[in-house]
């Protein structure tokens, strides 16, 4: 922006923007979602897109952490935060979500199952809401185009998505420039996906979380944030 000439800085036409600047930097923030994901990329990105309203605000972060120590990152965070300037970011009336995935490929698998169980315990224990994928978050876009009943690895979920959307969804589906057009791409289908993530999930809540697969609580807060679209 240029500065203003001083002959200027009085005008009728300045004085407007200068209060129209004000009021927009006083309006206050009513839906504020704080969204800590497993990666950094395709979450946070994905999530970001949704077009809310002036009124609310969508903040990402990718940890780059698995799901426990990502707890209690998270927890850490907000504790901190409490006691600063700005905490109101952190007001517990606010929605603290995190994003993360089961990961059934390890060869520990008892050791991922226990940690996947009290990530999931330990963020309810502190009020911060999860949106796990069992065994990965591509299983929200699969959702879009088709129902998919049977535990499948990621890779086959990857495979799936490369035919659908006619790239190398492992090369490139990561990519930065890929993850901020997927708001878009995924939408017209979008009901779909909620529809089959709901149904996945009432066959399978009576489980033990890590028994939970194929499922995805992606759609809890996709609906949170559809409440707060522009209209």
């Amino acid at each position: 922006m240029k500065p203003l000439k001083k002959t200027d800085q009085n005008t009728a036409w300045n004085k407007k923007t200068n209060i129209a600047r004000t009021a927009f930097k006083s309006m206050p923030i009513r839906n504020l979602f704080l969204i800590f994901c497993e990666g950094k990329n395709t979450e946070t990105e994905y999530f970001k897109s949704f077009p809310v309203t002036t009124e609310t605000k969508v903040e990402t972060t990718g940890l780059g952490m698995k799901r426990t120590r990502m707890i209690e990152e998270v927890i850490k965070r907000i504790k901190e935060t409490k006691n600063a300037k700005n905490q109101e970011n952190y007001d517990p009336d606010r929605q603290i979500w995190c994003v993360f995935d089961m990961d059934v490929h390890y060869i520990d698998q008892e050791a991922e199952k226990q940690d996947f169980n009290n990530s999931i315990q330990l963020a309810a224990k502190h009020k911060i809401k999860v949106a796990y994928s069992n065994d990965a978050f591509e299983l929200w876009f699969l959702l879009h185009y088709q129902l998919v009943e049977s535990a499948i690895t990621r890779t086959e979920y990857f495979e799936k998505l490369s035919k659908i959307w006619d790239i190398n969804y492992e090369k490139e589906g990561k990519k930065l420039d890929f993850a901020k057009s997927l708001y878009q791409k995924l939408l017209p289908n979008q009901a779909k996906a909620m529809e089959n993530a709901k149904k996945l999930f009432g066959n399978q809540s009576h489980l033990p979380y890590c028994d939970q697969n194929p499922c995805t609580k992606v759609y809890e807060l996709v609906e949170e944030l559809n409440k707060c679209l522009k209209k």
